[in-house]
Formats: C-alpha cells, structure tokens, sequence
C-alpha cells in the first residue's frame, strides 16, 4: 500500500526540513520526502531525499481513499510533522480499566497527534516487574492504536523500599523508570536508582514531592487556598526534591529526567543545574501554562492535578523555560479517572486531568503566542522525547515508521469532554475554544482522521 502526502508544510526539526513538500510512504514506512521550497524562501524546485535504492519514484496514485486503502492526501495549508510522542502517559491497564484501558488510551492518543505513548508503572499490580512489563507490551500489539513503551517502576510496589528489578524490565522493553505518583523520599535509594540505570543508559524519571511537606494538601498553597478553605502544598514541596535529586544525579553520574514541572523555583533551579553541566532534562504539561489555581475556585474537581496548578507567576515562567530550552519535553501526563469519582467533594475527589485530546492544540497556543516556533514545538513534543528515551521515533527520516500528523494550525474547535474517546472525561477545557489541531494522524500503516 503507498500514500502519497503532497503539498504541506513539512517540519522536522530534527533533519533540518522546514518547507513545503511531499511524502511517499509504502507499507508503512517512508521511502521518499520532497521539500520543493522552504520557509527561508529559498526555493530549490524538488530537492528530493530518496530512497534507499537511490531511484525516484513518482508513481500514479488515486486519490486518497478513507479507510487506509492508499492513495493521495492533497496536504495544502495543513503541516506535516513527525507523530507526536507522550513520554508521560497513564493507560490505568491493567487493574483500573474502568478508567481507561490500552484501546482507549491509544485511540484518544492517535485522535491527539501522537503516534507514540510511555505507559506510567501505576498500575495494579505495579509495573515492577518482567510479568506486567510483557502483559502492556503484548497487549498494546493486540488491541493499541499506537505504538506503547512501558515505564517500569524505580521501587517494588512503588514503596519506595527496594529497587525493583530494572534489568529484567529493560531488558524486556521498558524504556525508563518512574515512580511517578509517588516520590522516591529515600536518598539512598534515588542514589541507587541513578547509578543501576547508567548500565542501561535510560533515565530516571522523578516524581518531585516531599510528602512531609505536602501531606494533605489538595492545591497550591496561598491565599486562595486559604479562601476556600482547602489544604494547600507549597511549590517548595516540589523544589526541594529537584534541588535533592539534581544533586543525586551528579554525585551518581546518572541521567535524571524531572517530571510535571509546574513552580518558578523549580525552573530556576533546573536552568542552574543544566547550566553546571549536570545530565538532567525535564517536562512540563499544558495545564501548567495554559491555567493558574484560579481554575479550581468554585471546588472545580477536574481542575485538580498533582502537582497542582500555580499561578500566573508561574505558568510565567513554566512559558519562558520551555523558550529558552530549559523545559526540554512536553508531554500530557493523561490521568483519566471515572465520572463518579470526580463527583466526589474536592479533598476526596483524585487528582488528574484527561489531557492526550487537547494537548496539541493547547500547546499551539504557544506558537500562536509567539513563545515558540513550530519547529521548536516539534521539539518539545516529538523529537526530544524521542531522543531522551533513545527511541527511534520524532522524525521523518527515509527508512522509518510512517507515524504522521497533519495538522490543520488555524482550525478552531469547541472541546466537548463528552467527546473525548478517552474514558476519562475530567478536562478543566470542556467548552474552551481552541485554534489548531490534528486533522489527520498515520501510524502502524493505518490512517486516523
């Protein structure tokens, strides 16, 4: 089967290409890439990227048929990008499958742009070990939409106790280990962790929170917590454990990578350390930039996300560590949870927000803006979590998986979360209009629209 994408914008960051362009693929992969002009106006009139055999080939296609039959996709006025991957992403399965499962996760994944998701270990039971690794891996094959890679977790049980068994999980395909929705409170073992995954070369992916000073708490912490009169967590819950960890990094000479970053301070303390030369990269999601604590006033429960959401002061600044490089991924941190639970009063009600479907086009946002370009946003959500976990994904390269999003930046649209193909309905942005989003997404040889 061959698909033909012809006239839209192609930006991969990765290999220099910003221009507009053609893509051959057939039978899932890519076999030729045309850029015929390119954003700096320099036109070159089919600077063509063959294929391996070294011929071109311009062969007569249809057009193109819904239903993954092949043909041609007229891309005019749209981008072609490198499908978007989620290096931060809960599937709940297996365990939690009332709140989303692998097929779900997925669909709503490739409805959202990404061709590719790293399942967080939270799982029940845990993803701490080689049985539940290869139970995700092989389930993802049978019934994913997108491509999955396991996360496995740092501890057993995610106690925080005893390192689990990493070189087992690795070596049946996890890609890093977290964590994540629990902090690693012992040094001792944060150190331990740092330097058994060196062997490996992935990294350690650190939920940032000391629970002795977060304990309790339900939003961040300042007068408006005080007003409604929930407990707050204070941003030094967070940067406290990036300062520790940053330091654990570089006494273990481990590759430390920070989750969810959402405070000024940790973003300062981050740029420090990167600056000192020290291996840590870090993510933020869209909910940080995008929404302060204001969200919650009216004990909005689908505005309840851990670490919680700051203030404009800090969503500030979250904006200017993505532009300069210091935020290095963006990524959803997709938590769905079932209807009821989130009908709970606000301190019983969990924390998290529904976010593979929107986070394309609330980060786009950001080059509406002017905080990023688009190729600099093709970084942040393809290109540099590929190459943090070492996959060999985020670019448009000959000889690679097809997984394509063509995105239509000027669309605007109504989130309706009931909607959402996701399980998980709990979206802070039900009945925001957003300007940009995928029209169509290629991944595994299939065509998603």
């Amino acid at each position: 089967m061959k698909i033909l994408i012809k006239n839209g914008h192609i930006i991969d960051p990765s290999q220099g290409i910003d221009g507009i362009g053609d893509i051959l693929i057939e039978d899932g992969k890519i076999i030729e890439l045309r850029v015929k002009s390119s954003e700096s106006g320099v036109k070159d009139n089919s600077k063509l990227i063959p294929n391996k055999s070294g011929q071109n080939s311009n062969p007569p296609l249809p057009p193109f048929v819904k239903g993954g039959r092949g043909g041609i996709i007229d891309a005019s006025g749209l981008y072609i990008m490198p499908g978007l991957i989620d290096m931060h992403t809960h599937l709940r399965e297996p365990g939690y499958e009332y709140k989303e499962t692998i097929k779900t996760g997925t669909t709503a994944a490739v409805k959202g742009g990404f061709t590719t998701v790293c399942a967080m270990p939270n799982t029940n039971p845990v993803n701490d070990n080689s049985s539940v690794t290869d139970f995700i891996i092989r389930k993802a094959i049978q019934e994913g939409a997108c491509t999955v890679y396991p996360i496995g977790a740092i501890t057993k049980g995610q106690k925080g106790e005893e390192l689990a068994e990493m070189g087992i999980m690795y070596s049946e395909g996890c890609v890093a280990f977290s964590d994540d929705g629990k902090p690693v409170m012992s040094s001792l073992i944060m150190r331990r962790a740092l330097e058994y995954v060196r062997t490996f070369n992935v990294p350690i992916i650190s939920h940032c929170e000391d629970i002795n000073l977060s304990e309790g708490g339900v939003m961040n912490e300042g007068l408006l917590s005080l007003t409604l009169g929930l407990k707050g967590i204070p941003s030094e819950a967070e940067e406290i454990m990036i300062g520790r960890d940053i330091a654990l990094a570089k006494l273990a000479n481990g590759r430390l990578h920070i989750a969810h970053v959402s405070t000024e301070g940790s973003v300062r303390i981050i740029r420090d350390a990167k600056e000192r030369g020290i291996d840590v990269t870090a993510e933020t999601c869209p909910h940080y930039f995008s929404i302060t604590e204001k969200t919650v006033e009216g004990y909005n429960t689908n505005a309840k996300v851990n670490p919680p959401l700051r203030t404009k002061k800090d969503a500030d600044a979250i904006k200017q560590g993505l532009k300069d490089g210091t935020i290095d991924v963006i990524a959803t941190d997709h938590a769905p949870h079932h209807r009821d639970e989130k009908l709970k009063e606000f301190d019983q009600s969990p924390s998290g927000i529904s976010g593979l479907e929107t986070a394309l086009s609330l980060s786009l946002r950001l080059v509406h803006e002017g905080v990023l370009t688009m190729p600099q946003l093709v970084e942040k959500m393809a290109v540099n979590p590929a190459k943090i976990l070492g996959l060999n994904k985020g670019a448009l390269k000959i000889g690679s998986d097809s997984d394509i999003v063509l995105i239509d930046a000027n669309k605007e649209f109504k989130v309706e979360a009931e909607r959402f193909v996701s399980k998980g309905k709990n979206t802070p942005f039900d009945g925001w209009i957003l300007k940009g989003m995928p029209v169509m997404t290629i991944c595994k040889g299939k065509v998603y629209e």
